[in-house]
């Protein structure tokens, strides 16, 4: 899909009418939340009539819908070209941008609205709205700058929290997680209850501390005979994850897994995942692993929902450190020497070795550019070469660069997550490049399966199960995520 047509020549009555139609028909998909279509169509109109903003403007909130910013930053920027006084592009490209955490430039697109339109209210709420999120950003970063030496997980004192005596949830035994908490914990959950506060930051304490001692890049053995099980991008679909180990088994030393980042964000039962797979980390540490996904991150959960979520269930300081210990969730994932396993993907330059990936500093947010930030965001793409992402962050890569890679890393295969895929996975680049997602019917529109993989040390050849989602209860996705945004993407 080319997002910069070139306008040239004057466009014919009856090309006009046939982009109508194309938009129309677009329009329709776009309803049906089938994303990928609408974007198709809409391309074809503007292959037709490149001088509708219109058109640029519904394939950027397609492509928002798709998390596809980079793209829909360019469709918004172009249908702004066209039409400077367009309004709903400028509240594209500000939806774009804030995706992107870049909310300055955000707001100077509100601001150019107000000042066209000084009598616009709903420009005027935008403006302020977006305001008080650049001024909040401001203000922590000024507080973090201050505290720079303050560790929140050290700055918290368990003695002083007490368990209610009307508190029956699951307890840890000596302060330890048990198979009988984490069970216990997964059924509490079902039935919408909260974990004791006290539970809760003792299981991030204790992630933190085991997290800090793990290098970026963590090398995984499986002996030939056992069983691994790799998953993807989960989303707050904690019902979905239930039935994860519903068909494939609870974790355990004999029945180990990797998931693959994005426990959070989207999915308003994010908190009962992130607590679920914590419980089953600190339980069999060797034997359960997590990437950290490019969702792991403080301006997606700013966005996103996690942060809101957290703050509701229980406090701001809980989300603070959520992101104090996302810091320190490893990069990637070697198994056997052979299968390397990132949320994202491959690199901008060809030289990346293992070593690499080892030496990456990980205790931060992730860069706009560079090692760490391409594992969590880059995509692949079908064409040879290298292209600039449509998120806007990382890269995409195409089979060339999987298979050189792979070489100078003597690497069977990568698995990667990150994207939708209807079966819940794909084969790419000649079976060298593996996606799988974990969230079925993602945000509850999409209609894809779910699917993990499974494989034995031996050979590590991959097997797909795939699934449909299960019902869960009536909380929307989306349902902490910040208002505005949601306000923009409408």
């Amino acid at each position: 899909m080319a997002n910069n047509e070139e306008i040239t020549g004057p466009v014919s009555q009856e090309d006009i009418e046939a982009a109508e139609k194309l938009k129309n028909e677009a329009n329709e998909f776009f309803k049906k939340q089938s994303y990928n279509n609408a974007i198709e169509l809409y391309t074809k109109a503007i292959e037709k009539n490149p001088k509708n903003a219109v058109y640029f403007a519904n394939r950027s909130i397609a492509n928002l819908r798709l998390e596809n910013f980079g793209y829909a930053l360019t469709d918004a920027s172009k249908a702004i070209e066209l039409d400077r006084t367009y309004i709903k592009a400028y509240y594209r490209r500000a939806a774009a941008h804030m995706s992107l955490g870049k909310y300055k430039l955000a707001l100077k697109d509100f601001e150019y609205v107000t000042k066209v339109r000084p009598n616009d209210q709903d420009a005027k709420l935008k403006y302020n709205e977006c305001n008080k999120i650049v001024k909040k950003i401001a203000f922590e970063k000024a507080i973090s700058v201050d505290k720079k030496e303050v560790n929140i997980a050290d700055s918290i004192n368990l003695d002083a929290m007490t368990i209610e005596d009307e508190y029956e949830g699951p307890a840890l035994e000596d302060g330890v997680v048990t198979l009988k908490f984490a069970t216990e914990l997964m059924e509490f959950y079902k039935q919408q209850k909260k974990l004791h506060k006290k539970y809760a930051y003792k299981i991030l304490i204790d992630v933190k501390t085991y997290l800090q001692k793990q290098p970026s890049l963590v090398d995984i053995k499986v002996p030939d005979e056992n069983k691994f099980t790799v998953c993807g991008d989960i989303h707050g679909q904690f019902y979905d994850l239930m039935n994860i180990f519903k068909l494939n088994g609870l974790p355990s030393e004999t029945n180990p897994y990797l998931f693959n980042g994005d426990f959070v964000d989207r999915g308003s039962f994010s908190v009962e995942c992130i607590f679920t797979l914590f419980s089953f980390k600190l339980l069999y540490p060797d034997h359960f692993y997590m990437s950290r996904g490019n969702h792991e991150t403080l301006d997606m959960n700013r966005m996103y929902g996690f942060r809101g979520e957290v703050t509701s269930k229980y406090t701001s300081q809980m989300a603070d450190l959520f992101t104090e210990v996302y810091n320190w969730l490893p990069l990637a994932h070697c198994i056997n020497n052979r299968v390397l396993v990132m949320h994202g993907g491959l690199f901008s330059k060809d030289d990346v070795t293992l070593d690499d990936i080892r030496k990456v500093d990980r205790n931060k947010q992730p860069p706009e550019d560079g090692i760490m930030c391409e594992l969590l965001w880059s995509d692949p793409q079908p064409m040879i070469g290298r292209a600039p992402s449509k998120r806007g962050v990382g890269c995409q890569f195409g089979p060339d660069v999987t298979l050189s890679f792979l070489q100078r890393n003597k690497l069977d295969y990568i698995i990667r997550s990150h994207e939708v895929k209807n079966d819940g996975y794909e084969i790419a680049h000649d079976g060298k490049c593996i996606t799988v997602f974990s969230a079925p019917n993602y945000c509850d529109t999409m209609g894809n399966l779910g699917a993990f993989i499974t494989m034995n040390g031996k050979d590590l050849k991959p097997k797909f199960t795939t699934y449909e989602a299960v019902p869960h209860p009536d909380v929307k996705p989306m349902a902490y995520a910040n208002s505005f945004f949601n306000l923009l993407c409408q």
